[in-house]
């Protein structure tokens, strides 16, 4: 008796050949981001293009929509068009999203991108709250990466970065006085609910079996770990099924003595990656 011949793989999700798909399975992973450039360097916490595109090239396919609800300087956008996928980025405050604008049309037309591959030319950075993003008409999302603030804590005093930025002119050390800014939310069970709500309405605008990506790590403040990594994923997982993790390592940070010879305060050198799927 003859064995039918197997089906060839299908691979659904992404363009990745098995060897890469592999390699991304990894639960763990180094990257050291390259220097901020100075188109950038007003916004206090930029996170990196190079590691933005793998996830986004993991987790869609050429011409798919990739959404940023908290754009910023437009790293999550520019490196979705950068991979031939079209961005949409989402930010409340004209000064980082005018930047963003920027960034993506160099992207798109010094490079030659929009030329290439007409459909990028619907990216598109829009000036809006994100917990607002239903009434925002947009298409459907075929994957959505974002990184929240973290709490409050670029108004906290005495960090060294925020130190150095001070002496810098003209570079910001927090995001914004707007009372709509998540970042100025100083109750930490408020600012959970309302992220969450932001999530929640990221939910709503993703395709069936897409993925949201969260890029975020723990907090400390005033001697107590706040656990927002994980509260995010029991939180967001009421709408959205956490799947899995990736742990972010940096290991080229300078060590600093937090709270030597009398107790046990770590370096914090990782961020959590939380991969959420719409059911």
């Amino acid at each position: 008796m003859s064995v039918p011949p197997k089906r060839p793989l299908v691979n659904r999700l992404n363009d990745l050949s098995n060897k890469e798909w592999l390699k991304f399975q990894k639960s763990w992973f180094v990257h050291n981001p390259p220097p901020r450039g100075k188109e950038v360097l007003l916004h206090p916490a930029k996170f990196p293009e190079s590691l933005v595109e793998e996830f986004v090239r993991f987790f869609t396919k050429r011409g798919q929509v990739v959404l940023d609800p908290m754009a910023g300087t437009g790293s999550a956008v520019v490196a979705a068009v950068r991979s031939g996928r079209v961005g949409i980025g989402v930010e409340l405050l004209e000064k980082y999203a005018e930047v963003a604008r920027q960034r993506l049309h160099d992207a798109l037309f010094t490079s030659g991108l929009a030329a290439d591959m007409e459909p990028l030319r619907e990216s598109r950075i829009i000036i809006a709250d994100a917990l607002r993003l239903a009434e925002l008409d947009l298409p459907e999302v075929d994957y959505c990466i974002t990184s929240p603030p973290y709490w409050d804590m670029l108004r906290r005093q005495g960090f060294e970065t925020q130190k150095r930025r001070r002496e810098s002119e003209g570079l910001d050390v927090h995001y914004s006085d707007d009372p709509r800014d998540l970042g100025n939310v100083a109750d930490y069970n408020e600012f959970l609910t309302l992220l969450t709500r932001v999530y929640a309405q990221v939910a709503a605008v993703l395709r069936p079996r897409a993925y949201l990506t969260i890029i975020v790590k723990n907090i400390k403040k005033g001697g107590v770990l706040y656990p927002l990594a994980w509260d995010l994923g029991r939180e967001v997982g009421k709408v959205l099924r956490l799947k899995d993790e990736k742990i972010w390592c940096q290991d080229n940070q300078r060590l600093a003595p937090y709270g030597m010879g009398s107790s046990w305060v770590s370096n914090t050198m990782h961020h959590y990656c939380l991969n959420f799927r719409k059911e």
